[in-house]
């Protein structure tokens, strides 16, 4: 089943057509890894996914719903019922820092999809303990590591539910010590099958993970497949160029 489906999706930002009719999906259990050059539309495509940004043109349907037709979007009330259906974990965690640890998990899912206190402080629980950090519930962001932050990131986005995980450089704001602990949450996650896009510059990690690989460059994508094709044997020369660069 197909979670997520993009036809020719344009966004400019006053001149600058930062996205050029863009066409992708993604499928249940599927991860899929977005790489690219600075400046290539990978995150602006991930903000325009998440409905973070307006986009200009195109259509974005999530699981079977229509978000947006021809640049239109759905009333308020459609498109909140669509936006339960992905999280989003930012590259600087965005974690309230005048909430616990178990404030930040919980808060959404109870105040904003009513959902029952007892389960969600439950789910909560739960998901500290897969993320390891079972003893930091009642701690503040400023007492945590990144590695620690970006987890309850992941845990507070795992606590909504949601069919699809999006990844905005889940690492980019970490040491290497760090982001090995993060690469490696994820690599659990895909092993069981959650729905996962990643704006990622970690290409190794890419490789061992996804299911699907894009690469992107100006505003385009220019080479789409699996692992072994895109990062292994481009036949785009843009891509070839990229790689070649990140192994020097």
């Amino acid at each position: 089943m197909k979670l997520l489906e993009i036809k020719n999706l344009r966004k400019s930002f006053d001149d600058l057509e930062v996205l050029k009719d863009i066409s992708l999906d993604v499928s249940e259990g599927q991860v899929v890894s977005i790489l690219g050059p600075s400046g290539s539309g990978k995150s602006t495509l991930l903000r325009c996914m998440s409905m973070l940004e307006t986009v200009d043109g195109g259509s974005m349907i999530y699981c079977g719903k229509p978000a947006v037709e021809d640049g239109k979007y759905r009333s308020k009330g459609e498109l909140k019922e669509i936006k339960s259906s992905f999280s989003l974990v930012f590259q600087s965690f965005n974690l309230f820092p005048h909430y616990t640890v178990m404030k930040n998990i919980c808060d959404a899912p109870i105040h904003v999809m009513k959902r029952d206190k007892k389960e969600v402080t439950s789910d909560g629980e739960a998901l500290l303990k897969k993320m390891g950090l079972a003893d930091k519930a009642d701690y503040y962001p400023y007492q945590l590591s990144g590695g620690q932050q970006q987890r309850v990131a992941i845990a507070r986005a795992l606590n909504m539910k949601p069919k699809m995980l999006f990844f905005d450089e889940p690492t980019s704001a970490l040491d290497p010590e760090l982001t090995a602990e993060i690469l490696k949450v994820l690599k659990e996650l895909a092993e069981e099958k959650m729905t996962m896009v990643i704006v990622t510059h970690e290409i190794a990690f890419a490789r061992s993970i996804s299911d699907k690989v894009i690469f992107m460059d100006g505003g385009l994508i220019v080479e789409e497949g699996a692992p072994a094709d895109v990062i292994d044997h481009p036949s785009n020369d843009r891509t070839r160029a990229f790689l070649k660069k990140l192994e020097q």
